[in-house]
């Protein structure tokens, strides 16, 4: 198994612009751990992920695995799997055969590539079709032999970029499960691309944010719900994502208020006031953010210190859960509230901010102020 190490990762496209996809990325991935890349369309998540496969060259920068310097070493000798998202599966041989492939090309004997199919078949539980053509399979039984197939080699790292993007829902899901069940069972290490901020939240140990090709914040899953550096992560964690007004601290009462546009306050709970980095946005327009789950419309008795009025625009019962889309004196704003509720749309109703836990940011560098 392996250790890999990014140290100062650029990827730069030349041209009349010299396009930097990738700008000074560093990453220390453990050994045997499950990293995630994450991040909107064109973040460079995508890129790196290919770097480290030997598929991109590296413009500067140092990649390391398994404590052997790899910026010049070819792909078919980093030790490595990856795992495509459309599978790249050869459509005239039989998922054995396609399983077998690489196997052969390294002229391992056919006792051993026999044993080996078979064991990544049963993991995968696609033993029955091994005689079958892909043609023949379906998107989720593809993903499966397209793991196999990185699976027999045995490798130190998986990549894998995007592999459940072409699946529906519920196969995502399903898939989801399985994949994490895999790197369990294998205890080896992968770094997994997606844009789909669900899947890192659930498989990864890690999750790396992109953007621009900037890392904005690499941490556990419920750190970063919980703790985002800035309000990029804090908008592209969670979903619906985290609702932001912007406001102004004044102190009142000898408390720190926000004050949105004299419309109403949302009191900062005295923990959160005692940051000493808070009191120099005093008179200073701050961005405060909260979770549609920490927006209350009923039940309102512990939510004194912010509570306002708005307008309920819409309802969207989701099964488990309702979202309630409200205006807030022309604010748009996201609550996740339960199942049975039913309000008429365009009613006007009370709501409550749970100000513990409440998020600010500075308006000018977009970076967390408390939490």
């Amino acid at each position: 198994m392996a250790k890999v190490s990014l140290r100062n990762i650029v990827k730069e496209y030349p041209g009349n612009d010299n396009v930097q996809a990738v700008k000074n990325f560093n990453l220390e991935i453990e050994d045997k751990e499950f990293i995630i890349l994450v991040g909107p369309s064109g973040c460079g998540k995508s890129t790196t992920l290919r770097m480290i496969a030997g598929l991109e060259e590296i413009t500067s920068g140092e990649l390391i695995i398994d404590d052997k310097l790899c910026n010049e070493v070819e792909p078919k000798d980093r030790d490595i799997a990856m795992v495509f998202q459309n599978y790249a599966l050869y459509p005239h041989m039989t998922v054995y055969k396609n399983i077998a492939f690489g196997l052969q090309l390294r002229k391992m004997p056919k006792d051993e590539i026999d044993k080996r199919v078979h064991e990544a078949a049963k993991i995968l539980e696609i033993e029955h079709l091994l005689e079958r053509k892909p043609k023949a399979l379906s998107g989720g039984q593809r993903q499966r032999v397209a793991l196999g197939r990185a699976m027999v080699r045995n490798p130190k790292v998986f990549l894998l970029d995007e592999p459940l993007s072409n699946l529906d829902a519920k196969l995502r899901n399903s898939m989801r499960t399985e994949i994490t069940k895999l790197h369990k069972k294998l205890g080896t290490t992968f770094i997994y691309v997606t844009h789909d901020q669900t899947e890192a939240m659930t498989m990864g140990d890690r999750i790396v944010v992109m953007k621009d090709g900037v890392i904005q914040q690499t941490d556990t899953p419920q750190n970063l719900y919980n703790y985002p550096t800035n309000l990029f992560v804090a908008g592209f964690i969670g979903a619906p994502q985290m609702n932001f007004t912007d406001g102004t601290l004044v102190e009142k009462d000898g408390k720190l208020v926000i004050d949105v546009e004299g419309n109403y306050t949302v009191e900062v709970p005295a923990e959160k006031a005692e940051n000493s980095n808070l009191r120099d946005y005093i008179g200073k327009t701050v961005v405060f953010g909260v979770r549609p789950e920490d927006i209350k419309i009923s039940e309102l008795e512990n939510y004194a210190g912010a509570t306002t009025k708005a307008n309920v625009d819409l309802t969207e019962l989701m099964g488990s859960e309702t979202y309630v889309y409200l205006d807030c004196f022309g604010k748009k704003l996201i609550c996740r509230a339960a199942p049975d509720l039913y309000i008429k749309e365009d009613t006007e109703i009370e709501i409550g901010f749970n100000t513990k836990k409440l998020h600010i940011f500075d308006k000018e560098t977009k970076s967390a102020i408390c939490h």
